[in-house]
């Protein structure tokens, strides 16, 4: 039964530096950029996006397509280095396991 109770302690430990880990994801940005920089995003810890940043040399009014795919890329720059933001700071906690919905 003891070890039962130290257990539950530990668990409720590791809840409680998991839930800190989170919260300190929030206050974390990763930046992805495109085209050398004409592209570049800012993205929260948390995957929420915060800002788009165009250099006017990447308006072309003639290649609206090209512009498109550069935020694209962009984004998903930053969306993986969050993802990777996150696996890094979780992961402390959690010895590298996927939990579902945790991240």
């Amino acid at each position: 039964m003891n070890n039962m109770n130290q257990m539950m302690k530990q668990v409720k430990k590791m809840q409680a530096q998991m839930l800190k880990a989170q919260e300190e994801l929030e206050g974390k940005t990763v930046e992805g950029s495109a085209g050398g920089g004409v592209v570049t995003v800012t993205i929260s810890g948390h995957k929420k996006l915060l800002n788009i940043s165009i250099s006017p040399e990447a308006v072309d009014p003639e290649d609206i397509e090209m512009l498109q795919d550069l935020v694209v890329t962009a984004v998903n720059d930053a969306l993986t280095k969050a993802e990777e933001l996150a696996n890094q700071d979780m992961g402390k906690y959690t010895g590298g396991m996927k939990i579902p919905g945790l991240f």
